[in-house]
């Protein structure tokens, strides 16, 4: 696919021009340059002791099998995908409680001879799926992509809709999985099954005799961003072109969506834009459209709508949830309904047959503060458990809805000091190293536990059990259960996991600060590494990475550093993440203040963390590298293109970078919410002004940039990474290049794959700042 750069060469006479079969993915001159790039910067580290040592680590790192299997609850059974060196595609497996509890720290267990067990631990596991058998069997290198374990019905725990990607591309296929003798069900004996595309299968009812299908339908059945416009029911035995059809999305829409609840409710939804969404609930025995309707709804251009789908209505860009009998509103705009206005980044909660009723009385669960914002919540079968972020570090509260006689829900924070208590062997959940910045100040809130926790309903369909895990910058994942009582009080904490230390942390601090933006914006960011001194003991500007995304909604927050711990912390360098706009770190304002137009805001903010870390002599220009992926990408391009005086080396991953024709390559054109449109004359002004592919000037200099990407990679076409590579290169700049020939927009499908890629950049990044 080649794509006219109608904004490009005519709008930048100054720029060298790029040839056009650099966007054919594998045609065979773009494959010849990849091959030598991908030659060129082998020649540099391959026999190189330093990097050697560094891959060897990362990837024993990434393959140990003392880390923590993280598991999901099926019909009551846990469920795991793991790799390994010996199963670098990996395994799909599951176990009992008892088993894996037998692998808690202090405990053993024995288990049934005939499974795997987990390392030394205890645990064993039944295998229901060898990607690498099956991939050699095949002839396919198959990429995991989840399964759904069908939960109800006589066939629960025994079927099972499993999604492969080949080179771990997007798209995808779906194949039914028979767990009891661990073989595919053929179409031709009744199995479900989905050719590749950017779409899914679903269970659609509790026997498993059913499935939501949305699936290419062949030419026009595709949105512009190439997801699937229509929503087909199947009955077992149905192929596609016999499914009854539920939903047609508009031709212009993103694409179409459908799921089940774990209440038994099926939800049909469309997106018009990534930020957008209109959604139906379709009711048990509701009237369809018969499957000789699908091709002719493909071709009108508008939303064909099964007749007995209830609309849902409420504000576009809110997200909305079923939980038990309440429908949940999640907005991104101020919402005026029946007499109340309702903020931005608010959850609304009303009583789902109410709603339908007509009424619109709404109970505010959550309203954002100047620090604080909601970014999720898990519903267990009594409580709802909300996830939020104050000054970027979670924080969690349980609501409970009204029962008999009372009129509003009850709430009460998640008592962490009962983590605390259960994890008396793996550390405190007060993190000392927060404490590191109480005289500087830019510090943020100087002395408070800079600690992650998470919780998760373990199956909300049976109990009030919570998957929790706790961690750190440099403290190691702790996994354990826990229950909610009535009251909403967390008891019977039990640590199941204490993942190793990976690193040396001796002396490491950990600290938050903030910089500030050019309109004034106070940027929050997080610092992690040891003061870098001199040979008298003196502070010296030391080598830093500092890293951001700035998009989409996308918080930054806390986690264990395993692989940066190893590969760049314990060598002495400084690691940063930036909590700039365009993320979801404050919720739908500040997303929503580095969209389109104001974008450039995104930018300056990155640029004035940099600034910051200079200023107070935690690095130097020349010692800092900034480091970006996909949206990342962008804004490390832009960092590249606009202030390359700021930092001494770039690493860019699967990024955007020509933004006159994202919207025509892949997946881009789903991100006109985002970045604005540059067909539109008006739009393309603004967003030239943060096209790092036209941002680049003949004879200026520019720091040295690694690019990363992937030939399988089709959401961000690797087009954008090679154009930019051949100009920075046609203007004398110095580049490193390589492009994975797997691994979608993750760059890697592998442990080996991504230990390769991750010891690329902290070894450019070391020799660079060097």
């Amino acid at each position: 696919m080649t794509v006219p750069r109608t904004n490009d060469d005519a709008a930048q006479p100054g720029l060298p021009p790029v040839p056009a079969w650099l966007d054919e993915i594998e045609g065979e001159r773009a494959l010849a340059w990849v091959a030598e790039h991908n030659a060129a910067t082998r020649m540099v580290v391959d026999g190189s002791q330093r990097f050697e040592t560094l891959r060897t680590q990362i990837e024993a790192i990434l393959d140990s099998p003392d880390r923590i299997p993280g598991v999901g609850q099926a019909d009551g059974m846990l469920y795991n995908f793991w790799t390994d060196a010996d199963h670098p595609r990996g395994l799909w497996r599951r176990t009992t409680w008892e088993s894996y509890r037998a692998g808690a720290p202090g405990r053993t267990g024995s288990g049934s001879p005939d499974g795997a067990e987990d390392g030394a631990r205890g645990t064993q596991w039944e295998v229901l799926l060898d990607l690498d058998a099956l991939g050699k069997a095949e002839g396919v290198t198959w990429v995991w992509h989840g399964a759904r374990v069908l939960r109800t019905g006589p066939l629960a725990g025994r079927r099972a809709l499993v999604a492969l990607s080949d080179g771990g591309s997007d798209a995808d296929v779906t194949r039914e999985l028979d767990l009891d003798t661990g073989r595919f069900i053929p179409p031709a004996e009744g199995g479900f099954h989905r050719e590749s595309s950017k779409g899914s299968l679903s269970w659609a009812d509790d026997e498993g005799s059913s499935v939501l299908a949305i699936a290419d339908l062949g030419e026009g059945s595709l949105s512009p961003a190439g997801y699937p416009r229509q929503i087909r029911r199947l009955r077992r035995g149905q192929s596609l072109s016999e499914g009854e059809v539920l939903l047609t999305a508009a031709a212009d829409d993103d694409g179409a969506w459908a799921h089940r609840d774990r209440w038994g409710r099926t939800w049909l939804l469309t997106r018009p834009d990534f930020y957008t969404e209109e959604l139906w609930l379709l009711p048990d025995g509701a009237q369809t459209l018969p499957a000789s309707s699908g091709p002719s709804a493909l071709a009108d251009a508008g939303t064909t709508v099964a007749p007995g789908a209830v609309h849902i209505d409420v504000p576009a860009s809110a997200e909305v949830t079923a939980a038990w009998d309440w429908l949940l509103v999640s907005l991104r705009e101020d919402w005026e309904i029946a007499g109340a206005v309702h903020t931005a980044g608010s959850l609304l909660a009303a009583p789902l047959d109410d709603f339908l009723a007509g009424e619109r009385a709404f109970e505010t669960l959550f309203a954002p503060t100047p620090s604080a914002c909601l970014i999720g919540f898990t519903v267990t079968a009594r409580h709802l458990v909300l996830t939020m972020l104050d000054d970027c570090v979670t924080a969690l509260e349980v609501l409970t809805p009204p029962r008999t006689g009372a009129s509003r829900w009850a709430r009460r924070p998640l008592d962490l000091s009962v983590l605390a208590e259960s994890e008396s062997d793996t550390g405190s959940v007060c993190d000392p190293t927060a404490t590191a910045a109480l005289e500087d100040p830019s510090a943020l809130r100087p002395g408070r536990p800079l600690i992650e926790v998470s919780a998760t309903a373990v199956d909300g369909r049976e109990g009030d059990r919570l998957w929790l895990t706790t961690s750190s910058f440099t403290r190691p994942t702790t996994l354990m259960t826990g229950a909610l009582q009535a009251d909403g009080a967390l008891t019977d904490v039990e640590v199941l996991r204490a993942a190793p230390e990976r690193f040396d942390a001796t002396g490491i601090e950990a600290s938050q600060h903030v910089a500030v933006s050019a309109d004034g914006t106070r940027v929050p960011y997080f610092q992690v590494g040891r003061p870098a001194v001199d040979a008298e003991g003196r502070a010296v500007p030391g080598p830093t990475i500092l890293y951001g995304y700035g998009g989409f909604e996308v918080p930054l927050g806390i986690g264990y550093l395993s692989v940066i711990g190893k590969a760049w912390l314990e060598q002495g360098g400084t690691y940063v993440i930036a909590n700039i706009r365009g993320g979801g770190e404050y919720g739908p304002a500040w997303h929503r203040a580095g969209l389109k137009e104001h974008r450039h805001r995104v930018y300056e903010d990155f640029a004035a963390v940099a600034r910051s870390l200079s200023e107070r002599g935690v690095t130097a220009p020349g010692r800092l590298a900034v480091h970006g992926g996909s949206n990342g990408g962008l804004l490390v391009g832009n960092m590249l293109a606009q202030y390359p005086d700021l930092i001494g080396a770039v690493v860019c991953e699967v990024p955007l970078l020509d933004m006159s024709r994202y919207t025509h390559l892949l997946a881009g054109a789903s991100w006109k919410a985002e970045y604005g449109d540059p067909d539109d004359p008006a739009q393309w002004e603004f967003i030239r002004t943060f096209s790092p592919f036209h941002l680049l000037e003949e004879g200026r200099d520019y720091p040295p940039v690694l690019l990363v990407t992937s030939t399988r990679d089709d959401r961000v076409h690797p087009a954008h990474a090679r154009t930019m590579a051949h100009r920075l290169e046609s203007l004398g700049q110095a580049v490193t290049y390589f492009e994975n020939s797997e691994g979608g927009h993750g760059r890697a499908s592998t442990n080996a794959q991504r230990a390769f890629m991750s010891a690329l950049t902290y070894d450019f990044a070391r020799r660079v700042l060097s």
